[in-house]
C-alpha cells in the first residue's frame, strides 16, 4: 500500500512546481489553477430576497482539477491550503476546503449546506516562495479566515448585483448588449471626464526668453517681478496647474528682447548643498506604474510578468499596498551594500517607509527580491528580467545612504531683467550607485559676482498653454488609487474590462473614450449618480476593508446598499429617456439607397461603416482608418489596425491580398513602390 502524503493546494501550477521541489517526497502540491466554485455566468446567482444567498457553482472547465483534488485529498495525512496571502486567496482556500467536504459527485447541483464529511484542512500563508518561507508557514498552520472571505464575498456579491442591475437598463436606454460595472463605471467616468476637460481647456499662446552663455539661462524675472503666471482649472479628480509667460504676442517679446544687451552681468551666485533620498519599494500600484511610464506596458501586462516572478520564488508577494520590508530583508539589504559597495553607502539608520494608501495592510510587505544576492537570475525572458530588476533596485537602495548634492544658481542681470541658471554636482552619490534612477550632473563653470558674460545668441521660444493630460495606465492607476477606489489586485483588471467593452481606446498609452463610452456615462450620471461618484465608491471599499477586519456583517452592509438601489432602478427603468450614441460622419452618401449618409459606428467587433438610415438601409462596411502614407510593398492606401488587446498598428488597405503589416510607418524613402 502507497504511504500517506501530505497534501498541500497552491492556485498556479508554477508555483505548485516552485514549492514541490522545496518540500520533497513527503508532500503532493497541486494547483486549482484559479478559482474552482463561483457565481453563475449566465444569471445573477445571487437570491435578493432570501438575505443574499448566493448559488455557487463548480467551473465545468475544472471537473478534473477538482475530481484529482478530492483523489489526493482521501489519501493525505494532511491537507494545507496554501492559496495567494489576499482575500481573493482566502475564498479560493474556503471554497476548496467546501468542495473537499461535498464532493460533487454526490450531489448533481452544488450549493451551501451543511457538511458531509469529516475532514480536517489547514490553512498555510507565505508571502514569498522560498523554502524557509514555506516551511516556516506550515509551523503556523491555521484555520481559515472567514473577515476576510466575507469581504470576499461581500465585493463579489456587490458587483454582481450593481451588473445584473444595471445592464438590462442600458440595452433599454442605450443600446442592446451594454453592461456596467461597479468600480469600472467609475474609471470610464474619470476618463469621460478628462476628454471634456482636454476639450474645453483653452489653450493660450505665449513666449519664453532664454539666451547661451556658453550654457542656457532662462529669463525668470523683469522689473523685479516674476516673467511667469500660473493659474490652475478644477478638474474632476483635482486641480491641473499650468503656467504661462508674460508674453502673450511676438511684438511685445520682440520689444523687450530688442532693449537687451549682448553682456549679461553674474549679479549673485548661491551655493547649496541638499539631499535626495530613496523612494520607498514598490507598491502594486507603484509598480504598474513604473510598467507603464518606463516600458509602455499595460497594467495587465506588469502585473501577469510580476505574478511569474512571484511563481518562480524571486519576488514576495505582488499583490500589496505596503511599503513595509521584514526585519530579515534590511539586514539582508544592508549586509549586501557594505559587501558590495563598501561601509559608507550603507544609511546610517534603518530607513523605514510610511504607508501613504488608505487601509494600507501593514502586515504584508512591499515587492522585493527574495534573496538579496539574485540580481541577475537565469531562467527570465527579456521582460521579466527588465521588471525584476527595477523590484530589485528600488527594494535594494531603500537601505543605502542619501545622495548628496550641489546646487550652484547662478542670477544674471540685463537692464530690466534678471536670467537664472542652476547647475547640479554630484559630492557623494549614494543610493543613486544602485537605484534605477539617471541623474545627468549639470555644471555650471566657475564664475564670480560682477564678471560680465557676453550672449552668443537670444533666443525667443513660441509655447502654447497645454490641457491636462489623458489617462494613462499609470495616472489612472494613480488617480483610482488616491481616491481609495479599487485595491491591488483590482486596477489592471477595471481598464481590461473597459477596454473590452469598447467603452475607450488607448492610443499611444492615452484612452480615449468612445462615442459609446461617453453614452454610457451620460446615462449614468444623470440616473445612477451615487454609482459612479467617487465619494460613494471609496466608501463602499472602506465598508469592505471593515468586513475584511471583522466590524461589519457583509449581508448587512448589502441590506442597507439595496434598499436603495433597487428602488432606484425601478424608477429609471420606467421614467428615463433614452440616450442615442453619437456616430461620426464620413461626409460621403450611402451607395445603396443614395439617401443615407455614411457615418461610423461601433459594434461588438470595433468600428464599422453604415448608413444613417438603418434599419430602413442595412448597408454596412469595413472601417479603415487612413494612415497618411501608401503602402511600400504594393502602393495601395495604408491603413490603421488594432491588436486584440487595443495596441495600433499599420497595415495595407488591401488585405489579405496584401499583408504587409508594421508598428511604425515606413519611412519616406521606402514609400515607393518597386516597378
Amino acid at each position: 500500500m502507497a504511504s500517506m502524503k501530505n497534501l498541500l493546494i497552491v492556485e498556479s501550477p508554477t508555483k505548485a512546481r516552485t514549492i514541490e521541489k522545496y518540500l520533497g517526497a513527503d508532500f503532493e502540491v497541486l494547483a486549482t489553477v484559479g478559482h474552482l466554485r463561483d457565481l453563475p455566468k449566465s444569471k445573477m446567482g445571487v437570491d435578493l430576497k432570501h438575505d443574499f444567498e448566493i448559488d455557487y457553482q463548480i467551473d465545468a472547465e475544472k471537473k478534473k482539477v477538482v475530481s484529482g483534488l478530492i483523489l489526493a485529498a482521501a489519501k493525505a495525512t494532511n491537507i494545507y491550503l496554501a492559496t495567494d496571502p489576499d482575500r481573493e486567496g482566502e475564498a479560493i482556500a474556503f471554497h476548496v476546503d467546501w468542495i473537499l467536504r461535498n464532493p460533487p459527485e454526490t450531489k448533481s447541483k452544488i450549493k451551501n449546506s451543511k457538511v458531509k464529511r469529516e475532514l480536517v484542512t489547514s490553512r498555510v500563508s507565505f508571502h514569498e516562495i522560498t523554502k524557509e518561507a514555506v516551511q516556516e508557514a506550515l509551523k503556523h498552520a491555521k484555520g481559515i479566515d472567514m473577515n476576510l472571505v466575507d469581504a470576499q464575498q461581500g465585493r463579489r456579491v456587490l458587483d454582481r448585483v450593481v451588473g445584473y442591475s444595471l445592464s438590462p437598463v442600458l440595452w433599454k436606454k442605450v443600446r442592446r448588449g451594454l453592461s456596467a460595472g461597479r468600480v469600472q463605471s467609475v474609471a470610464l467616468r474619470l476618463i469621460v471626464e478628462r476628454e471634456k476637460e482636454v476639450e474645453l481647456f483653452k489653450r493660450e499662446k505665449y513666449f519664453k526668453v532664454y539666451t547661451d552663455l556658453g550654457f542656457r539661462t532662462d529669463l525668470f524675472k523683469v522689473d523685479d517681478e516674476s516673467a511667469y503666471i500660473s493659474d490652475k482649472i478644477k478638474l474632476f479628480d483635482g486641480e491641473y496647474s499650468y503656467t504661462k509667460s508674460i508674453f502673450d504676442t511676438r511684438v511685445e517679446v520682440d520689444k523687450f528682447v530688442a532693449e537687451l544687451s549682448p553682456e549679461f552681468v553674474v549679479s549673485s551666485l548661491n551655493e547649496r548643498e541638499t539631499t535626495r533620498h530613496p523612494l520607498p519599494p514598490y507598491t502594486t500600484s507603484k509598480l504598474q506604474q513604473a510598467g507603464g511610464r518606463r516600458f509602455g506596458w499595460s497594467g495587465k501586462q506588469t502585473m501577469t510578468l510580476a505574478q511569474r516572478l512571484y511563481e518562480k520564488g524571486l519576488i514576495t508577494y505582488h499583490r500589496t499596498d505596503s511599503v513595509n520590508l521584514s526585519v530579515k530583508a534590511i539586514e539582508e539589504f544592508r549586509k549586501y551594500i557594505s559587501s558590495e559597495y563598501g561601509e559608507k553607502y550603507v544609511a546610517e539608520k534603518v530607513r523605514a517607509f510610511k504607508n501613504t494608501s488608505k487601509n494600507a495592510q501593514e502586515a504584508h510587505e512591499a515587492i522585493r527580491p527574495t534573496s538579496v544576492s539574485n540580481k541577475n537570475p537565469d531562467g527570465l525572458d527579456a521582460k521579466e528580467l527588465k521588471l525584476y530588476q527595477i523590484i530589485w533596485k528600488r527594494a535594494v537602495a531603500t537601505q543605502a545612504a542619501s545622495a548628496k548634492l550641489k546646487n550652484t544658481t547662478a542670477v544674471f542681470g540685463n537692464g530690466r531683467a534678471q536670467f537664472k541658471s542652476i547647475g547640479v554636482s554630484m559630492l557623494f552619490d549614494g543610493f543613486l550607485k544602485i537605484a534605477d534612477e539617471k541623474f545627468e550632473e549639470e555644471v555650471l563653470p566657475l564664475m564670480k559676482e560682477g564678471e560680465v558674460i557676453k550672449s552668443k545668441k537670444i533666443t525667443i521660444e513660441e509655447n502654447e498653454t497645454n490641457p491636462p493630460p489623458r489617462y494613462s495606465d499609470a495616472s489612472l492607476v494613480q488617480s483610482l488609487e488616491k481616491q481609495g477606489i479599487g485595491r491591488p489586485s483590482t486596477y489592471a483588471s477595471i481598464i481590461s474590462t473597459i477596454l473590452a467593452r469598447q467603452y475607450v481606446e488607448r492610443d499611444e498609452g492615452k484612452y480615449h473614450p468612445t462615442a459609446l463610452g461617453v453614452a454610457v456615462i451620460e446615462f449614468l450620471v444623470k440616473n445612477f449618480l451615487n454609482i459612479v461618484s467617487l465619494p460613494f465608491t471609496a466608501e463602499m471599499e472602506e465598508e469592505l476593508d471593515q468586513v475584511a477586519m471583522g466590524k461589519v456583517n457583509w449581508k448587512k452592509m448589502m441590506r442597507k446598499f439595496w434598499d436603495k438601489f433597487e428602488g432606484e432602478v425601478k424608477k429609471v427603468e420606467s421614467t428615463a429617456d433614452r440616450v442615442k450614441v453619437a456616430v461620426e460622419k464620413t461626409g460621403e452618401k450611402c451607395p445603396d439607397c443614395k439617401d443615407g449618409d455614411l457615418v461610423i459606428r461601433l459594434g461588438r467587433f470595433g468600428k464599422f461603416v453604415s448608413c444613417d438610415r438603418f434599419p430602413d438601409c442595412k448597408y454596412t462596411a469595413q472601417y479603415k482608418e487612413a494612415a497618411g502614407f501608401m503602402c511600400p510593398t504594393c502602393g495601395k492606401e495604408g491603413v490603421v489596425r488594432k491588436t486584440k488587446t487595443g495596441r495600433k498598428f499599420f497595415g495595407c488597405s488591401d488585405y489579405p491580398n496584401c499583408k504587409w503589416a508594421g508598428w511604425k510607418k515606413p519611412l519616406e524613402e521606402k514609400l515607393k513602390v518597386k516597378s
